[in-house]
């Protein structure tokens, strides 16, 4: 039996998404993680993260990188490539959040995701891309693409079956919905590279593309790659006659709130993701997978694991039931564990075995270039109103 690793990490980012990567980091079992500390431009959020958690904030980057193997990108998108390539150049493994980049706009006060061309986009992501694949290929880290819709236990079954099956994948069809992102900077494009079609459409696209990776990979011996996509967007909720009942986020800046992305893979198959933020009712994340000797339907959120029914809503006050429900009162799809349905746990186990021990890695930065070049490829689309529009591959 191999002696367990020790491995030592740190945060980029004190949010949302830095809560539960420190948590995924702590249920490790494969290796021994130690999160050292934490580094954020708010030095205020940065201690509080800190002190919580019994960790050290480091003021300047280049102090917890001294510090660490590993460091987790847990920051607003717009600075994903500047710090992953500060990473790599360092010899470090770079667990970097979805979406891995983008395209921000040029850097004016007057930039508005609804008024420039989307070939700029396009152009400006992939050159982006290219930066951090350059820095990957001189290093001695490795990025590690945090989709957790990847490591999700339905996914990683369809992996399995997809794999022993010999199964053609012949159309896939997902979605990621809700009510409105947590985060103040996700309403401007300038922050985020875009609206709902990067922020959510990027988790059940790469799902798709992975899965048409393993299926290339188990038949063929290479994956089957995205050719070209066609796309709708929309913002409902900054229509003039949108009706605001209090339910539905409705404070966008410059980004769409309703995509429809149609993929169309090499082998002529395809793929259709929708992402929304108009959908009461909690988390909406599923996908569909219809192929030449089976069907399988992956509900990561909601499942019926487990349902409640709670008659007051005061019953289940300090009582987590699932993300963004808006109610506790009436039936509930209750998740007895949402970060492990949604693959938290998973991503990071296999992410430090990766690290420690060299371990085969699912997400990497070839899926991760293949949902950027897809994506701002689809926003191209959606400004020509739905034609089709080649896809590079990386």
């Amino acid at each position: 039996m191999r002696s367990k690793k020790s491995i030592r990490s740190g945060i980029v980012g004190a949010g949302f998404a830095a809560t539960f990567h420190y948590e995924a980091a702590s249920k490790v079992h494969g290796v021994a993680v130690e999160v050292v500390g934490v580094h954020t431009i708010d030095e205020a959020q940065g201690k509080a993260y800190a002190q919580k958690r019994g960790i050290r904030f480091f003021e300047r980057l280049e102090q917890l990188l001294d510090a660490v193997e590993v460091i987790h990108i847990c920051t607003p998108p717009v600075t994903h490539e500047p710090l992953a390539i500060a990473g790599l150049k360092r010899d470090k493994f770079v667990i970097c959040e979805k979406p891995l980049t983008g395209y921000f706009g040029d850097g004016s006060d007057s930039f508005h995701g609804d008024r420039f061309p989307k070939q700029v986009a396009l152009d400006a992501a992939l050159a982006s891309v290219d930066r951090i694949l350059q820095a990957e290929a001189a290093s001695r880290g490795r990025l590690l693409y945090a989709e957790n819709w990847v490591y999700a236990p339905s996914v990683q079954k369809e992996r399995e079956i997809i794999e022993k099956t010999g199964a053609q994948i012949l159309w896939i069809h997902g979605e990621e919905s809700h009510s409105g992102s947590h985060s103040r900077e996700y309403a401007f494009w300038k922050f985020c590279g875009g609206g709902v079609m990067i922020g959510k459409g990027c988790h059940p696209l790469t799902a798709a593309l992975y899965l048409k990776r393993v299926e290339g990979r188990a038949r063929d011996g290479r994956p089957i790659r995205p050719a070209a996509v066609s796309a709708r967007t929309h913002a409902i909720t900054r229509l003039p006659n949108f009706r605001d009942q209090g339910h539905i986020r409705c404070d966008y800046y410059d980004i769409d709130d309703f995509s429809h992305m149609h993929v169309v893979f090499e082998d002529g198959t395809i793929a259709d993701v929708f992402a929304s933020d108009i959908v009461l009712g909690g988390i909406h994340n599923w996908l569909e997978v219809c192929a030449n000797n089976h069907r399988a339907i992956c509900n990561i959120n909601p499942n019926n694991m487990m349902q409640t029914y709670n008659p007051k809503e005061e019953y289940f006050r300090d009582i987590y039931v699932v993300e963004k429900i808006g109610t506790k009162q009436g039936w509930a799809c209750t998740a007895p564990d949402e970060d492990w349905m949604t693959g938290y746990p998973q991503e990071a186990e296999a992410f430090y075995r990766t690290v420690a021990y060299g371990e085969p890695l699912e997400s990497d930065s070839a899926l991760a270039a293949d949902a950027i070049s897809t994506i701002y490829s689809a926003y191209v689309s959606a400004e020509r109103r739905g034609a089709e529009v080649p896809v590079r591959v990386f």
